[in-house]
């Protein structure tokens, strides 16, 4: 596949829709650390991270994003997003919890969406019919 082809219309805006639910939930989540709600000074307590973490991990979290959000820059936003959604993973994974499913579906809807919309991608990812 030519990496200058073209996106149908149908697959860009399938891209977009299943990229803004990660963005949405990444942004939000960024947003929340830097607010500092109790909810989430609690969450940082239970997953045993120190507070003073807080402003720097949602400062990451929301470049990481906007990383992912401009189009010349999605794919190296994509490997962030993922990172970042890795280190997530582990952290529930260590504590026990079963809530990890939720980071691994953000990461799958992000790179989805961004295979969907973005045809370098799908150049350097080719699936075989």
């Amino acid at each position: 596949m030519n990496p200058e082809t073209p996106v149908s219309r149908k697959m860009l805006w399938s891209g977009r829709v299943m990229s803004a639910v990660p963005v949405l939930m990444l942004l939000m989540s960024g947003v929340m650390k830097l607010m500092r709600p109790q909810p989430v000074v609690d969450g940082f307590v239970h997953y045993g991270f120190p507070l003073g973490l807080i402003a720097g991990l949602g400062v990451l979290e929301i470049l990481c994003t906007v990383v992912y959000l401009i189009p010349r820059t999605s794919i190296l936003g994509a490997i962030l997003v993922t990172g970042y959604l890795g280190g997530a993973t582990v952290t529930t994974l260590r504590v026990g919890e079963s809530s990890y499913v939720m980071a691994v579906i953000l990461g799958i809807l992000a790179w989805g969406g961004l295979y969907l919309r973005e045809p370098r991608l799908r150049a350097l990812i080719p699936f075989r019919s």
